[in-house]
């Protein structure tokens, strides 16, 4: 550990003294000796708080400084611009003594520290995506003189981005920038989460000729402080009113007032699954504290917050005195350092056990135990006809994704597809922006050899070329070159084409000259509703610049956002649940309400057969497929039992099951059911045979510009699972 310490850059050493460390980490150690002794690109995984950032900074800063670069030497790419301003920060105070400088770029960073680095490019480059594809395309000339000589990439979150389009994008843009300099950095990938090491590996070196090292940290936390408490809606009992009127249910006011307490005095976070939601949990906190006369500690931070009011937000929970509350939705749950907690609090089932453990590892830090705390809001009187109705299966989802990582360490392995279609349309549509024009042959010697579109065939290439042409997307010349057509103008001069995610039409809410964030609708005139954790009263609506004037008002009030959580289950995870309701164990984390809770569940699944059974009937003609494997193949079971003429439905995405409603009598439905099961196990299914959607379900942001039976194909290989399907049925333990 000393000959690690010895060897790297004095001002780096002269930091770690004034710092007062008292020795390296683990993975620190592992990560130097990876960077200063292999030529290998490096995966860095492990918990929150364990030291990543400065493991994977160090070692790079160092061999900088021993071999400078004449470009920009590190590239640091953050899916989110809070993070990059937090990196930014530390880097600043790491870099004191260095000589070298760390730039910030995005759309909120400052020109003339843009300019300056174009002018003499050298030390950190820090930057999003999007903000990377507009170099590309706009500044092309200059990215050879910036990243001439770059040395090393660093990817944060990876797991965030190897989930998403904007992932394979990333290693678009990579490799089309080492294609343009000759320069092949090496690049290190930093994660708290990742199931997979192996896949993640992988797709670290694509389109890279290395090895990648991923050293295993034996570090960890061994404590954890959990509590799940429960509150019954009472359907029957009078609601009792909000100050604007809108009915609360008494056991949402039990269940605020349980959050007032718990939170009283602890600097926390609580998150939920939706901007709506934690809207309307901080509103009112925040009216329970001014009927108690307690200070005003609740803030608010989801994408939709100004700029200005998140990072005032971060700020003054990094450097405030005041134990404040801040509600936040996934915005906060990647590696934003906001100093210690007392307590992190989950309200509803987190989405996955991913996102469990990102929220665990925002508390804890410093040294204490990390705590957390999950409350439900149970409606037990839901669908109370149906025999399934009142079980609660994301109150069961969430034991079993606590089950899952605290005493297995288990969290879901990503999978990336291999048919971005949507992505390869934005790829063709940079490239040619930046390039003016280009034959097709070009087009598929630079865009289609990209690796993140190695699986996609030429054949499918030339369909949508073809298809682009056919839309006006794309113009032919007279010597065959192609260049951007008056209707992909449109796309491509639009400010969200940089973004390869779907962004909504958003107005921007304003209480006089100040920004508060914005909304997907209007709302007209005197209406209220909530943001920022306060109610607002809109006073003037200006369509034409898309902002909404507002006042500010007393009263907790609601908003409605068009996009809401969605979340996909593993075939582990659901089996995880089937044995939780399966055992008798009691779990010293629920209160007495939820193991009460609990054995009401066990008794109603034991007692309906949903748990040894595959088909159970609920009701006349409406039966119950219990498989318990994961969305992806349940989907796929889904699509296949409609190609036998047996209409299903799944009632909601992260459903555990199907609900088959035969339209007469069917004589021993339950055996014909599990005998088309049986069936579709032997088979060798053809995929493209199955009665999928005119409009496959794939939320891609440019999708309506894909020829339909792309986006078809991309559905079957990349959202169904038959392989894995069969599997889990051939092995149903």
């Amino acid at each position: 550990m000393k000959d690690v310490f010895d060897r790297l850059a004095p001002y780096i050493q002269d930091f770690i003294y004034a710092s007062k460390w008292t020795q390296l980490r683990e993975i620190q150690v592992s990560a130097c000796q990876v960077i200063f002794d292999t030529d290998d690109n490096l995966l860095l995984s492990s918990g929150t708080a364990s030291g990543k950032t400065e493991a994977a900074f160090l070692p790079v800063l160092t061999e900088l400084y021993h071999h400078p670069s004449r470009s920009v030497g590190v590239l640091y790419i953050s899916p989110l611009k809070a993070l990059i301003n937090d990196q930014f920060k530390r880097l600043s105070d790491l870099l004191l003594e260095s000589g070298l400088p760390v730039c910030k770029w995005h759309g909120d960073a400052s020109e003339a520290e843009k300019k300056r680095m174009l002018k003499h490019p050298q030390g950190i480059l820090q930057i999003t995506p999007e903000s990377l594809e507009s170099l590309l395309i706009r500044r092309k000339g200059a990215c050879a003189k910036l990243f001439g000589d770059l040395r090393f990439v660093i990817i944060d979150e990876v797991h965030y981005f190897m989930r998403d389009v904007r992932g394979v994008q990333v290693l678009c843009l990579l490799e089309r920038l080492q294609k343009l300099t000759g320069a092949v950095p090496r690049r290190i990938g930093l994660s708290a989460t990742l199931g997979d090491r192996k896949v993640a590996q992988d797709w670290l070196n694509s389109g890279t000729p290395r090895n990648c090292s991923a050293p295993v940290s034996n570090t960890g936390r061994q404590k954890i402080k959990l509590l799940m408490q429960r509150f019954e809606k009472e359907s029957t009992v009078p609601a009792v009113p909000t100050p604007d009127g809108t009915p609360l249910d008494e056991g949402d006011l039990q269940h605020f007032e349980y959050l007032y307490r718990m939170t009283l005095g602890k600097k926390t976070i609580i998150f939920a699954n939706s901007r709506e939601e934690i809207e309307f949990v901080m509103a009112n906190l925040r009216q329970i504290a001014l009927k108690n006369k307690t200070p005003d500690v609740y803030r608010v931070h989801h994408g939709n917050i100004s700029a200005v009011l998140r990072e005032q937000a971060e700020d003054e929970m990094k450097t405030s005195e005041e134990k404040l509350v801040t509600g936040a939705t996934v915005t906060l749950e990647l590696g934003i350092d906001i100093g210690s907690l007392d307590q992190v609090v989950q309200v509803g089932p987190p989405a996955t056990v991913s996102s469990f453990a990102q929220r665990l590892g925002r508390c804890g830090r410093r040294g204490q135990i990390p705590q957390i705390l999950f409350t439900f809001v149970d409606d037990v009187h839901a669908s109370a006809s149906d025999a399934l109705g009142p079980i609660n299966w994301g109150f069961v989802r969430t034991i079993a994704i606590i089950e899952l990582y605290t005493k297995q360490k288990w969290i879901e392995p990503l999978s990336p597809g291999g048919y971005p279609y949507s992505l390869l349309y934005h790829q063709t549509m940079s490239y040619l922006l930046s390039a003016g024009e280009a034959t097709p042959g070009r087009l598929a010697q630079d865009v289609l050899s990209l690796t993140s579109f190695r699986r996609i065939p030429l054949e499918d290439y030339r369909l949508l070329l073809s298809h682009l042409l056919s839309i006006g997307h794309l113009q032919k010349l007279e010597d065959g070159g192609l260049i951007i057509g008056p209707q992909g103008e449109k796309v491509v001069n639009d400010y969200h084409f940089l973004a390869v995610f779907r962004v909504p039409e958003y107005y921007l809410v304003k209480d006089e000259n100040r920004a508060i964030g914005t909304v997907d609708k209007v709302y007209p005139p005197g209406t209220r509703f909530a943001l920022a954790g306060r109610t607002w009263e809109t006073v003037e609506v200006n369509q034409k610049a898309k902002v909404i004037f507002v006042k500010l008002v007393p009263g907790v009030s609601t908003v409605d956002w068009d996009i809401d959580f969605d979340s996909e289950l593993h075939t582990t995870l659901v089996r995880k649940m089937r044995s939780i309701l399966k055992c008798d164990d009691s779990y010293p984390y629920l209160s007495d309400s939820c193991r009460e809770r609990l054995e009401e569940i066990r008794y109603l699944t034991r007692n309906s057969g949903i748990l040894t059974n595959l088909v159970t009937k609920l009701s006349e003609n409406r039966y119950a497929v219990f498989p318990w494997i994961g969305t992806r193949q349940l989907f796929t079971l889904h699509y296949l039992l409609l190609k036998r003429g047996i209409k299903n439905r799944i009632r909601w995405r992260t459903s555990v099951y199907l609900e088959v409603v035969f339209s007469g009598n069917v004589p021993e439905a339950e055996k014909y059911l599990e005998s088309a099961i049986l069936d579709i196990l032997a088979s060798d299914e053809d995929a493209a045979g199955l009665p999928l959607p005119k409009n496959v379900q794939i939320e891609n942001k440019y999708n309506e510009f894909i020829p339909p039976e792309l986006l078809r194909k991309q559905f079957i290989f990349d959202f169904l699972d038959f392989d894995g399907l069969k599997r889990a049925l051939q092995n149903p333990n």
